[in-house]
């Protein structure tokens, strides 16, 4: 019995290890107002420096269901600091230290799947450069790390002196890694790509106290990859329709894929739908309908959405909610306004 729930647990834990089914990282219906989420390179590209708190409930009613909580921050640097140098005559000349070329993110995450409790956390460095008139090249990397610890009350044990209860999965575990990210702007189109847990780190479960165990020995975070893009139609004064795509793959689920249309009007109000397709392996999902709203006051956005699932869950959840706040600071004029601050 020991060895049947400790298998049970193993397959909510530690989403996106290899060899386990379930939701791998963090799934977000809102990344396209806040893409540093899913790529490094995003962080400081509009040349905002923002604060985005996101919230998300997923499959709302079905027991066990994740509960993702975010708190990300982003900036750019601009010419506003100079350093001292000197040539090789000896004059002394003041230079931009980083020619608003370089970006910061750093972001934290708490996701609660089933029995586990996952936090992430993850600091990036951006560098951006200009390729023609109005379009920009970014690149990114972040060092990452993730912390896995089962939370067993709340689950009944018949026998809590059970080896495997006091091992480093009751304890917590830590695993490093890295991600990488590429992501081409302008005013009217977004091209990206990223690729998570480049590293495959690896983790130790169990001590092999019983030899069924041993087999879960080492776990290994699967590699996920993220290629989004959209363009911005203008179809009228202060009018735009865009749509968007994003696709996510790995080694535990199908290639998926979240397509939407958004109306948005003076760059103050988003209204938008779309369809996230089925991905995991062994299961019959059919993915799900998307629709959300963004409106925006002064520096401050409000955004929400609702996913219905096409899954075999229908039946028990009254689908997934999620809320995004955000504040971004620095020019309000124009729809990017890294094009007069760098």
């Amino acid at each position: 019995m020991a060895v049947k729930r400790l298998i049970i647990i193993l397959l909510f834990v530690v989403p996106g290890m290899q060899g386990l089914f379930g939701q791998q990282m963090p799934l977000y219906s809102q990344y396209m107002y806040n893409k540093f989420l899913i790529n490094p390179s995003a962080a400081g590209s509009e040349g905002y420096t923002s604060f985005n708190i996101t919230a998300r409930e997923q499959w709302v009613g079905y027991a066990g269901a994740p509960r993702t909580y975010s708190l990300s921050y982003q900036t750019r640097f601009t010419k506003k600091g100079y350093s001292l140098t000197k040539n090789v005559f000896g004059s002394t000349r003041y230079r931009a230290k980083t020619e608003g070329r370089a970006g910061l993110g750093l972001g934290i995450f708490s996701d609660q799947n089933g029995l586990v409790q996952r936090t992430g956390i993850h600091a990036a460095y951006s560098y951006h450069i200009w390729v023609q008139d109005y379009t920009q090249l970014s690149f990114g990397l972040s060092a990452t790390g993730y912390h896995y610890i089962i939370n067993a009350d709340h689950e009944s044990f018949r026998d809590p002196a059970e080896p495997w209860l006091n091992d480093n999965l009751r304890k917590g575990i830590f695993v490093p890694d890295i991600n990488f990210g590429m992501y081409l702007l302008n005013d009217r189109y977004t091209l990206g790509f990223s690729a998570e847990s480049m590293l495959g780190a690896a983790a130790r479960i169990g001590d092999g106290v019983v030899d069924t165990l041993k087999a879960y020995d080492k776990f290994r975070m699967s590699r996920h990859y993220y290629a989004f893009g959209s363009y911005s139609f203008q179809t009228g004064k202060n009018i735009e329709i865009e749509p968007s795509v994003l696709f996510k793959v790995s080694e535990q689920i199908l290639p998926q894929a979240d397509m939407a249309l958004t109306f948005i009007y003076d760059q103050t109000f988003w209204l938008g739908a779309g369809y996230r397709t089925g991905g995991f392996y062994g299961t019959s999902s059919q993915g799900a309908l998307l629709g959300f709203v963004r409106v925006r006051w002064g520096n401050m956005y409000v955004g929400y959405s609702y996913d219905y699932t096409l899954s075999e869950i229908e039946s028990v959840t009254s689908g997934s909610h999620e809320l995004v706040l955000a504040l971004k600071l620095g020019s309000s004029n124009k729809k990017y306004r890294w094009l007069d601050r760098y």
